[in-house]
């Protein structure tokens, strides 16, 4: 499977069992990683969730050379860096023009007569990027096609070429990178329009295809017959599996000589929860298998390539990965245009000046020419033309686009992981472009501007607008940096009458490192809002820009209220979670402002353009809510490894944080009120043990620790076990552990006993873990030591079980409600706990609250050895600490390519809100992205149109979005009574009920003296009387909410919200 490491083809083959070392010692460039090197955690952490760790050894052992550091280039090095190849050689003797300021972030105005090359300029910037990869420049005087620059091809991974070369040299190099195994890719963007090609070879090894976790279910029983049938629990969803998969059969219930653990089986799908196993004939068996786990067994992929010349010659139809499903022809179109400008450049010797007419004809007919199916016409010559007088524009959002894609295209030919493309990508935004072509004086170039590429394609009073825009960032994480980055290239807020705000609470640590790429070592602990503007204001010195550490949420609308929403020309969210997206939907709705919405998860995206009164707002459409985990299935009967884990994590939340805030809150006097009776005893015993079982010492920690293991893996289960015997039938007559429910076993303490799923010593790990958070939990010094823990463990006595009688347990939640009331007692014990504890100031010692942290290794280890061991006490699959992290922490997989793409995608959006020149944007014009770089998968749709509700007033009927109001904006505030005839004579309704969020303002069946009275109270006033709330100072309007009557007709009439204005 040598393939299987592209580029890597002629080297060593690591595995999952081969560390990968470095040696960075004594000099500031990283060493080639060898076969043992670590792979460092904390840096990689959420990439390691896209990749895996195999995949990244194999990343740190490859080689890439790039051709060309202008805008496009310098986005696909930044994104293979921050993912961690071994080294980076870049190529490109060609002097900066004012062009590859529009989308190279490591140029200024200065380098433009420094009399250096790009890759000398974007050298010393690159190699910041990551301690780990060496990034090197290649001597060459030019590009010529000769002996040296093939031989930079030798030992090579992936070449990737990003500037338009000469076919002959295209070819050459493709012929060197296939007979030194090597992936050659080429890719190239003129002003909106991107194009992409690879190469990976004739036998391309894909590893994983799509990079999703295996399809995991669990059984309910495997038949006795030929075939033998297999039946999922389903309960726990379908199997998700397809006829031809391969999977693997563990912990089996039965049919012991029949099922095989180690042997794989290929299924054929009868049904969403059945399939069969071909060739296994089990009808001698005496009764059919129960439970059991099943898990999808991912077998890799052979792909075959095509050389470029070879593609070039004749297309094959699946030679093009389509990416807007509205524009089917478009990629043939792109192909010939692409080809039209290619051959003008070789003939010619440079690209076409910008707004150069007769250049753009001659393109035109060479397309023509190269058009032997005739597609070209009237519309296509617009969209050639256009790429033409554009072809020197370099746009910063189209860079980050095709930089995302192709760097993950990089990833993949390094790592053998995901499917490539195959073989041409084509993607555009001819929407932004106006009509026709700009005259000459609109889009005329200095020659000295970072914003000549803008100027070239849309002109100069567009640039204008976008130097005068107003935007809200809110988040400053991955899509926060590469938001600003692009923002100060294309010169938003950059003017004298432009801003941007960007906020957010978070600082910045280790792990943001290897994606958030506005963010270095020494800003470790600094906060993220402050530090990216400041780094994005190196870009671009023009950008206004004010960073602030506020959540932006109701209890912030003293900040972010009225009059900072009414000097805004947009807001984009740069957020990772939904409720905090729903809120500043809500707010943009409310002010009719336009939001750029993105996100990423791992190697997926989307991104969505939301336009006042033209598209659906965020909030409209939503996904359904997470299942929960029923409490009786985490307290007693677990069958995954995910509930287990929360299990753990609420387990380390109960004892080292809650148990510890409440003796805090008791010693202080200060101990909240409960109303649940249980709870509240609960709570009680808890503070009792916090102090009678105060350890003195360390040792006092560990004999607690391996107590506690005594108590949760061995007594509680065996005292379930004698509440429900493990033949034990339930009153229907099935056995009652069955189904989900499976028998759990008592475990034995062994310090050296190794699990056999992750390989980790749970019993040794969790009494370490264990002991060291209680010592810091009470300040008490901690040690980690595996021969003091032998001594002092050996000489701990611990008690034999005795099962008692009348203990309950639920068998499910009902039951669990049916007990929760508690007993007459409660109170009385309560009171004679209180009785036995220091009074309040008799204590002066505290304890620390220890608040769990996904990312701190202690608390990991507690979290995972204690699901380990209650995953063993239940026969399930074990798991790794990295694999619980992201469980356990619900980590968000997260790689800089996606979040470059759905940036770039995004702000390709933010020129059609700035707006076209000459052109009058409908609502097709906009694009939704829904994306998956592992597939690949890429679409761009046009958006959702806002749902309309039909009304009729005054006999007219009017139909409105969730974007409409009836604003009343002049009337001052005016009081209840004149509110009300405001709507009787303007829309000749009666109001029958009038609220205010939560509170009830006017009812018809409301007090009459208390209705007189209100209405003679201005309306701010019936608010503030009404909620008991004063209304904040900055607060211009009040919303309302009615329900009102036709006067005519007495019908309910269906009306939007009104927005009163009353200062």
């Amino acid at each position: 499977m040598a393939s299987a490491i592209p580029g890597g083809r002629n080297k060593k083959e690591t595995n999952d069992s081969e560390v990968i070392p470095m040696d960075t010692s004594g000099t500031d460039e990283a060493a080639s990683p060898t076969s043992t090197t670590e792979v460092d955690e904390k840096l990689y952490s959420r990439q390691l969730y896209v990749m895996g760790h195999d995949a990244q050894r194999r990343m740190m052992s490859s080689s890439c050379l790039l051709i060309g550091v202008s805008g496009l280039g310098v986005e696909i090095a930044k994104n293979a860096i921050l993912a961690g190849i071994s080294s980076l050689t870049l190529l490109d003797p060609s002097a900066p023009t004012s062009y590859d300021l529009g989308g190279n972030f490591y140029l200024s105005e200065e380098d433009l007569s420094s009399g250096k090359s790009r890759a000398e300029l974007c050298l010393g910037s690159l190699s910041e990027l990551n301690q780990y990869v060496k990034v090197s420049t290649a001597s060459l005087p030019d590009l010529t096609l000769n002996d040296d620059l093939l031989a930079l091809v030798e030992g090579k991974s992936c070449v990737v070429i990003t500037i338009p070369l000469p076919l002959a040299t295209l070819h050459a190099i493709n012929d060197k990178c296939r007979a030194v195994s090597a992936c050659f890719i080429y890719t190239v963007v003129h002003s909106v329009f991107g194009s992409l090609f690879c190469d990976f070879g004739e036998e391309f090894i894909v590893s994983d295809k799509d990079g999703e976790n295996p399809h995991t279910s669990q059984v309910e029983a495997i038949t006795a017959e030929n075939p033998a049938v297999v039946k999922v629990l389903e309960d726990q969803g379908r199997h998700n599996l397809e006829t031809g998969d391969i999977v693997k059969f563990g912990r089996v219930k039965g049919m012991k000589g029949y099922i095989d653990e180690s042997k794989e089986y290929e299924v054929k799908v009868t049904g969403n929860f059945t399939f069969e196993l071909p060739g296994c004939n089990f009808s001698d068996a005496k009764e059919p298998a129960t439970q059991g786990y099943i898990t999808q067994v991912k077998k890799p992929v052979k792909m075959n390539f095509r050389p470029y010349k070879k593609c070039l010659e004749s297309l094959d139809e699946g030679d093009f990965m389509l990416s807007d499903f509205a524009k089917m022809e478009r990629p043939m179109v792109l192909h010939l245009a692409f080809q039209a400008l290619a051959n003008y450049l070789e003939d010619k010797g440079d690209l076409p000046t910008v707004g150069d007419e007769s250049a753009a004809k001659q393109i035109w007919t060479i397309a023509k020419t190269l058009d032997k199916n005739g597609i070209l016409g009237e519309k296509e010559e617009r969209i050639i033309g256009h790429m033409a007088s554009g072809a020197k524009a370099i746009l910063s959002p189209m860079c980050a686009a095709m930089g995302g894609i192709v760097g993950q295209e990089v990833l993949k030919a390094c790592s053998g992981k995901f499917t490539p493309i195959k073989q041409f990508l084509y993607i555009d935004a001819d929407e932004c472009l106006p009509d026709s072509l700009l005259s000459a004086d609109e889009i005329n170039p200095s020659g000295k501007s970072r914003y000549d590429s803008q100027i070239a394609v849309f002109g100069k009073a567009i640039q204008d607008k976008l130097l005068s825009q107003n935007f809200f960032l809110v988040g400053a994480g991955a899509i926060g940096c590469e938001m600003l980055k692009n923002w100060a290239l294309m010169g938003v807020g950059c003017g004298n009458s432009g801003h941007v705000h960007v906020t957010d609470m978070d600082r910045i640590e280790k792990s943001n490192l290897s994606r958030q790429f506005l963010f270095r070592n020494k800003d470790i602990d600094k906060f993220k809002s402050a530090t990216a503007a400041s780094a994005a204001k190196a870009m671009n010195p023009g950008l206004q820009i004010t960073p602030l550490q506020e959540k932006v949420g109701s209890d912030t609308e003293h900040i972010f209220g009225d009059s900072f929403y009414a000097k805004l020309s947009g807001v984009c969210t740069a957020l990772d979670n939904v409720d905090a997206r729903l809120y500043v939907d809500q707010r943009c709705v409310f002010y009719r402002l336009p939001m750029l919405e993105s996100g990423t998860l791992g190697t997926k995206g989307n991104t969505q353009v939301v336009v006042p009164h033209v598209t659906e707002n965020y909030g409209a459409t939503r996904d359904p809510p997470e299942k929960s985990i029923p409490v009786c299935t985490l307290k007693n009967f677990p069958n995954q490894i995910q509930h287990t884990l929360q299990w753990a994590r609420d387990y380390f939340e109960g004892v080292f944080k809650q148990n510890a805030e409440d003796a805090n809150s008791f010693l202080e006097n200060n101990l909240p009120e409960q109303t649940n009776a249980n709870q509240k005893l609960e709570t009680y015993r808890n503070i009792r043990k916090t102090f009678v079982e105060k350890p003195s010492d360390f040792d006092d920690c560990i004999t607690w620790a391996r107590l506690l293991f005594q108590q949760l893996f061995d007594n509680q289960i065996r005292q379930l076990l004698y509440n429900f015997p493990e033949d034990q039938i339930t009153s229907s007559g099935t056995k009652f552990w069955s189904g989900s429910k499976r028998c759990p076993k008592a475990l034995t303490f062994d310090f050296d006993s190794v699990c056999d799923d992750a390989k980790m010593k749970n019993h040794f790990d969790f009494v370490v873990a264990a002991a060291n958070l209680r010592a810091k939990m009470y300040s008490i010094e901690g040690n980690t030591d595996e021969e003091y823990f032998r001594k002092v463990l050996g000489n701990i006595i611990v008690p034999d079980f005795v099962p008692q009688d009348g203990v309950k347990i639920a068998a499910n939640d009902a039951e669990a409600e049916e007990n929760a009331g508690g007993g007459d007692n409660v109170d009385d014990e309560c009171e004679n706990i209180l009785n036995d504890l220091p009074k309040p100031g008799e204590v002066s010692w505290r304890l620390k609250p220890i608040d769990f942290d996904k990312d701190v290794d202690e608390h990991m280890l507690f979290v995972t050895a204690c699901s380990n061991l209650r995953a063993m006490n239940y026969s399930i699959p074990t798991e790794d600490t990295h694999r619980s992290r992201a469980i356990a922490g619900r980590i968000i997989p997260a790689i800089a390519t996606t979040t470059a793409l759905v940036t770039g995608l995004i702000c390709l959006e933010l020129y059609k809100i700035v707006g076209s020149p000459r052109k009058d944007l409908k609502i097709e014009a906009y694009k939704n992205g829904f994306l998956n770089l592992a597939i690949p998968f890429m679409t761009l749709s046009e958006p959702t149109a806002p749902a309309k509700t039909k009304a009729v007033v005054k006999g007219k009927e009017w139909e409105w979005t969730a974007w409409d109001s009836i604003d009343m904006i002049d009337q001052g505030d005016i009081t209840l009574a004149a509110f009300m005839d405001h709507f009787e004579k303007e829309y000749n309704l009666e109001i029958s009920m009038l609220s205010h969020g939560v509170s009830i303002l006017y009812s018809f069946f409301a007090n009459k003296k208390k209705i007189e009275e209100r209405k003679k109270m201005k309306m701010s006033e019936v608010v503030m009387s009404v909620t008991k709330k004063e209304i904040p100072s900055n607060q211009l309007y009040i919303v309302f909410e009615i329900i009102a009557n036709d006067l005519t007709t007495d019908e309910e009439v269906e009306i939007p919200y009104v927005k009163y204005k009353f200062r």
